[in-house]
């Protein structure tokens, strides 16, 4: 009996640092309490509610968002879908920083920080973290839509990849509407909205007009004048803050705005382009 346990005892104790040293590098990191400041309220008015949760390794702020609606606030109103930053729902302003709620990590944040979630400032309340963004909704639609090349149905365009490589990045976005939130001219100016697409729809126009088989021109539509005249193009002023809240890593301000503004000023300001337009407008006169 002694032999039987002794063995066993030195089998212990040869192993037993070597296997609890890798349990302990493996082993995830204990959970713990976050202190939480949530924004509760509706288009009357409300104010931030503290929350102390628990936080377990690995989880984003969707995450801790979900249990204090299950835990502590079962009325708590969130909007949220895939939780794979891929649909764009979850967009709050995670310590005042337009964010997705489902990439913002909790291991971001040091223990002992309080994490505030409010929702998206630019558009209106609808109830805690659920704004009404609409307005994003009425400014796509006032984007002329792409317009095929004459004599080609579909399924017949043709591209090389070489002509679409610069607007393709535009097809990554998600309408998270990061960008059209933390943009200081609607953000700041509500004002502003009627004459501004805001930095998202501005890609769009961009995108188009970068498209090597969308017609425009030949149908009388010219995308770089209504850029400027009809979605507010030049209250743009190039902070480049929508590209740093971009969950997809867009480089809207250098890629898309920047390229559109030098057309519109191409096209209103060089004279080559001037005396053409005249001589156009001339030949249809008479």
């Amino acid at each position: 009996m002694s032999t039987h346990t002794g063995t066993n005892g030195d089998a212990g104790a040869g192993a037993g640092p070597s296997a609890a040293g890798a349990e302990t590098a493996g082993a995830p990191e204990a959970a713990y309490r976050a202190h939480f400041r949530v924004w509760r309220g509706d288009a009357g008015g409300g104010g931030l509610r503290d929350f102390r949760v628990e936080v377990n390794d690995g989880e984003v702020v969707l995450d801790i968002i979900h249990r204090i609606q299950a835990t502590q606030a079962s009325d708590l109103a969130v909007r949220w879908n895939c939780k794979a930053g891929k649909c764009g729902s979850c967009s709050a302003e995670v310590n005042g920083r337009p964010r997705l709620m489902c990439m913002t990590r909790m291991s971001d944040f040091a223990r002992d920080e309080t994490v505030t979630v409010t929702p998206l400032r630019a558009f209106p309340v609808v109830r805690d973290l659920v704004t009404d963004v609409s307005f994003n909704y009425e400014k796509a639609r006032e984007v002329p839509a792409f317009v095929p090349p004459p004599g080609l149905a579909a399924g017949e365009y043709r591209m090389s990849q070489v002509d679409v490589d610069r607007s393709q990045e535009f097809r990554k976005c998600i309408e998270c509407y990061l960008c059209q939130n933390t943009c200081h001219v609607v953000r700041d100016h509500e004002e502003n909205k009627a004459a501004f697409a805001g930095p998202r729809f501005l890609m769009r126009v961009a995108e188009l007009d970068m498209h090597p088989l969308d017609a425009a021109e030949e149908s009388g539509l010219d995308r770089k004048r209504t850029a400027q005249d009809e979605h507010g193009l030049g209250y743009c002023n190039i902070t480049k803050c929508c590209t740093e809240v971009c969950p997809e890593g867009i480089k809207i301000t250098d890629n898309a705005l920047i390229p559109l503004k030098e057309r519109a000023v191409d096209r209103a300001y060089d004279p080559l382009v001037w005396l053409g337009n005249k001589i156009r407008r001339r030949g249809r006169d008479t």
